[in-house]
């Protein structure tokens, strides 16, 4: 969007900021999906408890490097790294959840605050 002068830009423009957001898209695409699909198809219920601890923990160091205040990655405002993680959140509660047994994010924490900010983006619903 940046490039075509086309609505609100996902990246920022402190190049800091933006090398930071771009290893945290990489730890999603590393080690978050890949956790994710571990899980879902892991029959061994043993392995299961195993990989969901693992998942839970990639997901800790992505919520660890976030802005504390949020709602999303960087601040109030979606950014590059909330559209990488978005359809993994909608996943977990749709998919994991049922199949699973994910369990709904801890009241009041501050990933409780992204899920719900993500679940109830205008342009993610």
């Amino acid at each position: 969007l940046e490039d075509l002068n086309n609505g609100e830009a996902l990246l920022p423009p402190d190049p800091k900021i933006r090398a930071h957001s771009r290893l945290w898209t990489d730890h999603v695409n590393r080690h978050v999906i890949p956790g994710f699909y571990r899980f879902l198809q892991e029959q061994d219920q043993g392995k299961q408890v195993e990989y969901a601890e693992e998942l839970k923990t990639e997901i800790s160091k992505l919520v660890d490097a976030a802005d504390k205040n949020g709602p999303f990655f960087l601040s109030d405002k979606m950014s590059f790294v909330d559209i990488q993680i978005a359809p993994w959140v909608i996943r977990l509660n749709r998919v994991l959840k049922p199949y699973r047994g994910w369990p709904e994010p801890e009241p009041n924490t501050r990933w409780a605050k992204w899920v719900d900010a993500i679940e109830h983006n205008e342009h993610v619903q």
